[in-house]
């Protein structure tokens, strides 16, 4: 979604570009995963965004059909470009070759905007994803998009993959008057992880290594020309060209890649300098190799963090008040005293429109072997349900027209996820524990489920692979919407549970009655230790009870 990018500095009025930062991708080769698939992630991160799923279906166009650009996040038109003969099908960021294309924006030089361009960000992936098979594909039919119409956009990092490789692509426009893009798309080795959260990460170019990277012939020459560059090629820098380092763009974003990575590798300490702002820093590196392989529900867990284990972590500052709460409101910066403060900015974050995990199988067919995980609202207490990449229909519960940001839905996925998630953050270190058992009893589910799914469905398409989607269209849709039916139910839970401040007292998963068929009296929790000693610290005189 729209962002950004961040020039930190002492001033509350720069500062105030930390409110626009947004998305997180993380990427995993084939051979760094469990199971042999790629899979990258996606959390699309707008305080205005809807979570819903886009879907458009296959079709066939007449020639010298023309396509209307609207501006993903504004709807403003743009343009016309023409329109190819035949367009494939796609859900959400995914299409049927099992495809996968998702985004950060880094923003980077703001005199690079070009606002005469046609092609967007958003409009790049989608009208993209309805026409390629393949991630090289992708990064032909992107870059050549933006050569021909211009790129409208502020700098851009791309996820792009397919079942058997995954990039990263950054682009970034040339300014009004210079009409297309200055872009570099790097492969991740197979065995490796990489990740990228609103800020430029790519640094040399490996120009001689055409097989694993493909780059605008101008990206270095361009960056001489405006004076961003002076030196030999080998020593050029992507990120540091056209989106230099600033306290925001490490604290706030390089922060998210580097909670990730030293999950999987224990020397990212050394880089703990670096992510809370001294730019003067080694840089971290664009991909890791993993201590070890990652399941989907690795990567799912992973787009949940809060920098728990860290010293960012978000549970332990007063910020998070008596129910160590994860998260903290809007404006994320601060002034006290005259000294100006900034709250973290996790991976997680409550104003998520919508969180994939794609996952990409090449030994299945491909209406079978690409499955969306997708969740509405804040990772964390998301569900993240299969979607096979096949589907002819959206599930009741994420169709597009189900209500709104401004009209609630009893049937909305995002609305029920919302209510259960805006209970939780007033008593988070309880209700969580609630919210985490029905989360994996229905994660787990589905993963003990989909063998099954995938064998039945490899069966029907082996005979008929229609049969094969109206199978697979059918468990999709059915599996979302109850669901969202089991979210309903646990808020009914939640609001019986923890009403007015209280807690209801359980026995074998039911809430406990008196001998006259009431309510037993409830728990009184409180608050911790570390929160009274706060209020007796703030007002301790006056509270004095004798």
């Amino acid at each position: 979604m729209r962002k950004t990018g961040i020039l930190m500095t002492v001033s509350l009025v720069l500062l105030s570009c930390m409110e626009a930062i947004a998305c997180t991708g993380l990427l995993v080769g084939k051979k760094a995963s469990v199971d042999g698939s790629v899979m990258i992630s996606y959390a699309a991160d707008s305080h205005t965004l809807y979570g819903e799923l886009y879907r458009w279906p296959a079709a066939k166009w007449p020639k010298g059909s023309m396509l209307d650009i609207y501006e993903w996040d504004t709807n403003k038109f743009l343009g016309k470009i023409p329109q190819v003969e035949e367009t494939y099908s796609v859900v959400g960021n995914m299409n049927e070759h099992q495809l996968a294309i998702t985004e950060s924006t880094f923003g980077g030089r703001e005199e690079l905007i070009d606002s005469t361009g046609i092609m967007d960000y958003g409009s790049l992936i989608y009208v993209t994803l309805q026409r390629c098979k393949t991630a090289r594909e992708a990064i032909k039919t992107m870059t050549d998009l933006v050569k021909e119409y211009g790129y409208y956009s502020t700098g851009e990092s791309f996820s792009i993959a397919d079942k058997n490789e995954v990039w990263i692509m950054e682009m970034i426009g040339k300014g009004v008057g210079n009409k297309g893009a200055v872009w570099v798309a790097i492969r991740i080795p197979d065995d490796c992880i990489s990740a990228h959260a609103n800020q430029s990460r790519i640094q040399q170019i490996p120009f001689d290594d055409k097989e694993n990277c493909i780059y605008s012939p101008d990206v270095v020459s361009f960056a001489r020309e405006k004076g961003y560059f002076k030196g030999k090629d080998k020593d050029f820098s992507f990120q540091q060209a056209y989106c230099p380092y600033d306290f925001g763009g490490l604290r706030g974003c390089e922060a998210r890649v580097w909670s990730f990575f030293r999950k999987y590798d224990k020397s990212m300490d050394q880089y703990t300098d670096l992510i809370k702002g001294d730019a003067t820093k080694k840089p971290m590196p664009l991909y890791i190799k993993p201590d070890r392989l990652l399941s989907v529900q690795d990567v799912q867990a992973c787009m949940r963090d809060h920098y728990e284990g860290t010293d960012l972590d978000m549970t332990k500052d007063a910020g998070a008040g008596p129910y160590k709460v994860p998260y903290r409101w809007r404006p994320s910066r601060f002034e006290v005293d005259g000294q100006l403060y900034t709250n973290e900015r996790a991976i997680a974050t409550q104003q998520t429109g919508f969180v994939i995990v794609p996952q990409l199988r090449s030994w299945l067919p491909d209406a079978i072997g690409g499955i969306l995980w997708f969740g509405v609202d804040d990772a964390d207490m998301a569900v993240f349900t299969p979607l096979y990449c096949s589907i002819q229909a959206s599930p009741e519960c994420y169709r597009v027209g189900n209500g709104d940001m401004m009209n609630f839905s009893w049937t909305s996925a995002f609305w029920i996820h919302n209510w259960v998630a805006n209970m939780a953050y007033h008593k988070y270190s309880y209700m969580i524990k609630d919210i985490r058992l029905v989360q994996q009893e229905l994660e787990n589910g589905f993963q003990e489920t989909l063998p099954a799914i995938d064998k039945a469905a490899q069966e029907l398409y082996n005979k008929d692979p229609k049969e094969a989607v109206k199978f697979l269209t059918w468990y999709s849709t059915t599996t979302a919407d109850q669901t969202t039916e089991r979210w309903k139910k646990l808020g009914e839970y939640l609001l019986v549970k923890y009403i007015d401040g209280n807690m209801k007292k359980e026995k074998d998963g039911k809430f406990m009655q008196n001998g006259y068929g009431l309510s037993e009296y409830p728990e009184f929790p409180g608050y911790d230790e570390e929160f009274y000693r706060n209020i007796v610290k703030s007002a301790g005189e006056r509270l004095k009870a004798y």
